[in-house]
Parts: C-alpha cells; sequence; structure tokens
C-alpha cells in the first residue's frame, strides 16, 4: 500500500477534479502490476496496473489489488473501474480509504464484494486522506480546500516595511514551497503582492537544465483592476491560465485593458472588499478543488479570519525584523479576545536547513 500511496503522490496537483490514485497488482507475493491516475480523462489507476500487469505477460487472475482508494463504480468519462476488476478475475481488493462523496461511499466495495471478490478497507486510510484532502472536502462541499501559505521571519513579519521580503527564508523551504504549487489546483495573491513582486506564481521544480516549469491557474484580487500590465502574470506565455478578479465598481478602463491580457471576472464586493464566499462557490463549480493562497497580510486575514481557510502552511526563518511597519504574516482587524484566535490542530513540524516548516488544520467552531 506504502507503493501503492508513493505512485498516487506522482498524479498530485495533475487529476483534478479527480483524485489521485495509485494502484499496485501483487500475484504469489510478486509485483505484476503498477499504475496511477494521471490526469481526468486517462485511464484510472487500477485500470493501468492491470495493463501493465498483461503488458509484462501476466495474468490478474487470482492477484491482490491495493489501492489508495476505493475504485469506482459509476460511468464518468472513463468505464467503472469495478466491471474491469470483475472481469479480471482478481481475487482480492485492498483498499485504504473509501470514496468521500457519499452517494457513492462503499458501493464500489458492495459491488465487488457481490461478484465473489474479496475486499478490505482502511489500511493506511488516513495517509490516503491526506494526500487527497482536496478532492475529498470539494466533492462534499463543492469549494476548494484552501490552504493559506507564508513564510516569515520569527516574529510573524513577510518583509520590511519598504516591501523587502527575498529572501527570507533558505533554498530548501522555497524548493519545498514550489512543492506545494504543483500539488495545488489554483494559486491566489492579492495585487499589492503583484504590484510589489511581480511574482510568476508558476511551480519550478528541479534546477539548471533539468528543471521543470509547471503552469498552474492564477488568480490576483484586484478589486479596482490595479494589476500593472506589464507584470507577469498577465504577460508571460501562461498568462491564459490568469484570472484577474475585480468589482463592478473598478474603473473600466482598467478592466478593458486587462481582458486583453488575459481573464477579468467581475465579482460582488464593495470598495477593495471582494466577497470570498462567492469566488470559492464559482471556483468550486469550475472544478477547483484546491487553492493555495500566498497573499499578503490583509489577504490571508481574510481567508483565516474569515473562515475560509482550511490549513495553513508556515515557514519560519531565524529572522527578527522588527518595526511596528514591517508587513506581517496576518493583518486584518484580528481577534479582540484570546478566545477568538484560530486555533490549529494535527500540528506538524519539519525542518528545511534552519527554517522551521509548520503545518496544521484550522480548527473550525461547531
Amino acid at each position: 500500500m506504502r507503493m501503492a500511496l508513493r505512485l498516487a503522490k506522482r498524479g498530485s496537483g495533475r487529476t483534478s477534479p479527480n483524485p489521485a490514485v495509485g494502484a499496485v497488482l501483487v500475484k504469489s507475493g510478486a509485483v505484476i502490476g503498477r499504475g496511477w491516475h494521471r490526469r481526468a480523462g486517462d485511464p484510472h489507476a487500477e485500470i493501468e496496473a492491470l495493463r501493465d500487469a498483461d503488458g509484462h505477460g501476466f495474468s490478474a487472475k487470482g492477484a491482490t489489488l491495493y489501492v489508495t482508494l476505493e475504485p469506482c463504480s459509476t460511468h464518468g468519462r472513463t468505464l467503472p473501474c469495478t466491471d474491469a476488476l470483475i472481469s479480471s478475475g482478481i481475487r482480492q481488493v485492498v483498499a485504504a480509504a473509501t470514496d468521500p462523496n457519499p452517494a457513492h461511499c462503499g458501493k464500489g466495495l458492495r459491488l465487488l464484494k457481490r461478484a465473489g471478490i474479496r475486499v478490505s478497507s482502511d489500511l493506511l486510510a488516513k495517509e490516503a486522506e491526506r494526500l487527497n484532502e482536496g478532492f475529498n472536502h470539494w466533492i462534499v462541499a463543492g469549494t476548494p480546500f484552501v490552504t493559506v501559505k507564508a513564510a516569515m521571519t520569527l516574529d510573524g513579519k513577510i518583509a520590511t516595511a519598504s516591501g523587502e521580503s527575498k529572501w527570507i527564508t533558505g533554498e530548501q523551504s522555497r524548493a519545498f514551497a514550489m512543492k506545494l504549487r504543483a500539488g495545488a489546483d489554483a494559486i491566489l495573491v492579492g495585487v499589492n503582492t503583484v504590484i510589489q513582486d511581480d511574482p510568476g506564481l508558476t511551480a519550478r521544480l528541479g534546477t539548471g537544465r533539468a528543471a521543470q516549469v509547471i503552469a498552474k491557474r492564477r488568480l490576483v484580487l484586484d478589486a479596482r483592476a490595479r494589476t500593472p500590465l506589464h507584470a507577469q502574470v498577465v504577460s508571460d506565455e501562461f498568462r491564459g491560465l490568469t484570472t484577474i478578479v475585480v468589482t463592478s465598481g473598478a474603473p473600466k478602463h482598467r478592466v478593458r485593458a486587462l481582458s486583453r491580457k488575459a481573464k477579468v471576472l467581475v465579482a460582488p464586493g464593495e470598495g477593495s472588499r471582494i466577497y470570498l464566499k462567492w469566488l470559492l462557490n464559482k471556483l468550486g463549480s469550475e472544478g477547483v478543488t484546491s487553492l493555495l493562497v500566498e497573499g499578503g497580510g490583509e489577504v490571508n486575514a481574510s481567508f483565516l479570519l474569515g473562515g475560509f481557510a482550511y490549513r495553513v502552511a508556515f515557514f519560519y526563518a531565524p529572522k527578527v525584523l522588527g518595526g511596528r511597519h514591517a508587513i506581517k504574516a496576518v493583518a486584518g482587524e484580528g481577534a479582540s479576545r484570546l478566545e477568538e484566535a484560530i486555533n490549529l490542530r494535527e500540528v506538524e513540524y519539519v525542518w528545511f536547513g534552519e527554517d522551521l516548516f509548520m503545518t496544521a488544520l484550522v480548527e473550525k467552531s461547531a
């Protein structure tokens, strides 16, 4: 199953709006087939494993399939995996997690059992669920799973008062941050970040000639349409993946100019405030299952304090900036009482060189 999970990770960030799934076929104590879901519309992991076994001259009859998610039993872009598994003559299916969709949960396993196949589940279920936490949330709630990411000093600053922020954290932290981008469906920043830093918002994996650039959908919260026309997000080769989110109060000539460079979405809001609930519902309806927020202090605060964030990913560098005007990782109005503070759970810590990375789920009030 751990092998299947490693295979599933190869599709992470590429399969939306489907989950990332890995599968391994075992017969007589030997692995005879491996597969993972590569992208929506392509064969599912189970089918890839069956084909891999067949391609190497192995029969799946009597084999055991280890798969990270319960096989599908419904017609979508591809045929149900349960049909193929039953036809293959496999003896047993071991699933890590069951389908998170309440309408389908357990259905695939029940169909396999009725066909005489031994089934079991919950093997490394927590690891499998973590791999697809974005999909699992989206399939039930219909909105993206939002992670707020920030790189800061020990006193919680992401930039000096003049806006200087490169680089607070070290190379290892930045490399891992690229993996976070690669695993998300979309990346969101505020317009001030675009004006100050002109980020490309792509995921750059590896170094030198072997480096790979992965383009993601990019969103800029820009109520007044202030995004510079020369900014990377509206002028580079991936500008077709950029959406500038404005309000009806944005200057019309600025909106027209930006719409010639990238997609412009007019969202409800007032003043400089965009209604995030509306935006998240919109993104969810378009199949965006996970959203990585890399905003400044105000944008981060709007997602965290507004109750729209589900995970934080914070990098802490061994530095202290100080200064009342230095830019905070989370700004906004903040909590007026300690009991209003945002609590985190399932906290994890990892060292990247001298930097400390902390990730945790945001505890939701009942």
